[in-house]
């Protein structure tokens, strides 16, 4: 048998091989900060909105070697319960994806005072949340006025999801775009249902599109989650043009999205991690618009060709102008 010596020898031994070496952080130690995201209806896989927010997450991920923790809703029940186990469990900081989470968020907040909560496109006024909402009306203005100069019918789309305020932002700013290129323009606009089931039906979305396609127009812009993946596809069916959105969607089928309309919720979730790994975190409001780099149009190798550059040197001019307040952009949920 052996001794007490013997046995404490040997797990000092292999205690040394299995040592770390320099630089090496401990799971326990990595885990000195935990932050966490509960992302939204959808999936974080939706090439839209909440993959923008998983972008956020695995750039701090990797520049951090931090890992952090997540939940993807797929009920209506689950977000506050989500929440909560998330501040349970020990989160430094618990980062909310859309809308619909204010109202969990308001009472787990309120619950956990010594957690820091933040909630993109939502404001929940307590002294430890952070609320990111963007001025999406000013980059939807952007894209419109591309969809303008690029349509040759004259008549353009737009596909939203869940018919909220939040959507009728996107499609009024992307309105006021179009008209301010082409005043004579026709504008199609189809919601694609009123529950939270509408960020997810891509077939319903498709057949949006189809119907809009069918009326003459040949650009269209989707605002609604995965289910914007079907007007895409449609568009590609026939030929003719979309407009991404949240993400860069550009990739998704290259030489007919004429562009996305870039919300950088990926920053909203990277700042709010680092802000809280940092010690510089600040609660309140931030309302990121074109002139924080919030939001904008995406140019890259898949659409450069469907941008000319006089219709880019227009967009800038555009983008300055609103920067500079020349053109103000009507903001729906302010009406």
């Amino acid at each position: 048998m052996m001794t007490l010596r013997a046995l404490t020898r040997a797990v000092l031994t292999l205690l040394a091989v299995l040592a770390p070496g320099p630089g090496w952080v401990t799971p326990a130690e990595a885990q000195d900060f935990v932050p966490s995201v509960v992302f939204d209806m959808g999936g974080k896989f939706d090439k839209s909105f909440n993959e923008a927010a998983y972008q956020g997450a695995e750039r701090f991920k990797k520049d951090t070697g931090i890992a952090y923790r997540e939940f993807e809703v797929t009920a209506e029940a689950q977000r506050e319960q989500a929440l909560r186990n998330m501040a349970r469990r020990g989160a430094h900081v618990v980062v909310g994806i859309g809308f619909s989470q204010a109202t969990g968020m308001e009472k787990v907040a309120k619950e956990f005072p010594n957690i820091k909560f933040a909630i993109v496109d939502a404001v929940v006024n307590l002294p430890n949340v952070r609320s990111i909402v963007f001025k999406e009306h000013e980059g939807s203005f952007l894209v419109g006025m591309a969809a303008a100069m690029a349509s040759k019918t004259g008549k353009v789309g737009f596909v939203g999801g869940m018919d909220i305020p939040l959507i009728r932002k996107f499609a009024l700013g992307y309105e006021e775009g179009v008209k301010y290129v082409n005043a004579k323009a026709d504008v199609f606009q189809n919601m694609t249902g009123t529950t939270p089931a509408a960020w997810n039906d891509p077939t319903r979305g498709g057949e949006l599109a189809r119907s809009q396609f069918d009326r003459g127009a040949d650009v269209i812009y989707a605002a609604a989650g995965a289910t914007g993946l079907g007007v895409l596809q449609a568009a590609k069916d026939k030929g003719r043009l979309a407009i991404g959105v949240d993400s860069n969607q550009n990739h998704i089928h290259p030489g007919t999205i004429l562009t996305s309309m870039v919300k950088r919720v990926d920053l909203a979730v990277y700042e709010s991690f680092k802000a809280a790994k940092d010690g510089t975190w600040k609660s309140g409001v931030r309302n990121l618009g074109v002139a924080e780099g919030g939001v904008g149009y995406a140019i890259d190798q898949n659409n450069r060709n469907l941008i000319t550059p006089e219709m880019e040197k227009r967009l800038e001019q555009a983008r300055a102008d609103i920067v500079a307040g020349k053109i103000k952009v009507t903001d729906y949920t302010a009406k």
